[in-house]
C-alpha cells in the first residue's frame, strides 16, 4: 500500500471561529504527517477551478461566495490511507447528522444559511488530491 497525499482545507468558518489550531492537531493526533500548511485568500478563479463539477447546481454560487467571505487555511497531509482516514475524521457533509467524534459532529452545526458551512473540505480520491493541490498550491 503506498502513501497518499491529500488536501486538508479548514473553510472560512472554521478559521473565523479560531478552530485551526484544534482540526489540524486531530488530524495529526490520527498519525497523518503536515506536509505544508498556509493561510490563504481564495481567489474567484481558485474556487471555480476547485468547484467545477458543481457549476450551474443551486448551491455552486452561494458556495463559492461563502469560500471567499474570509481566509482559509489550506494543508497536506499524507500517510497511509489518508484520504479515507481525514473524511471519517471530518464526519458527514451534514454537521447535524454527523456523529459525535467527527470534527463537524462536535464543531459544525446549521446556521440556517443558503450554504452549508462545515468547516472542512477533504479530497475525495488520489486524482482529486493531486488536482486540488494544483489549484491550492502552486
Amino acid at each position: 500500500m503506498s502513501v497518499e497525499r491529500t488536501l486538508v482545507l479548514i473553510k472560512p468558518d472554521g478559521v473565523s471561529r479560531s478552530l485551526s489550531g484544534t482540526i489540524l492537531a486531530r488530524v495529526e493526533a490520527k498519525g497523518y504527517t503536515l506536509m505544508d500548511l498556509k493561510l490563504v485568500s481564495a481567489t474567484r478563479a481558485m474556487l471555480e477551478e476547485h468547484y467545477s463539477e458543481h457549476v450551474g447546481k443551486p448551491f455552486y454560487e452561494p458556495l463559492v461566495e461563502f469560500m471567499l467571505s474570509g481566509p482559509i487555511v489550506a494543508a497536506i497531509f499524507e500517510g497511509q490511507r489518508v484520504i479515507e482516514g481525514f473524511r471519517s475524521l471530518a464526519g458527514a457533509t451534514e454537521p447535524t447528522t454527523a456523529a459525535p467524534g467527527t470534527i463537524r459532529g462536535d464543531f459544525g452545526r446549521d446556521w440556517g444559511l443558503k450554504v452549508q458551512q462545515n468547516l472542512v473540505h477533504g479530497s475525495d480520491s488520489t486524482e482529486s488530491a493531486v488536482r486540488e493541490i494544483g489549484i491550492w498550491f502552486v
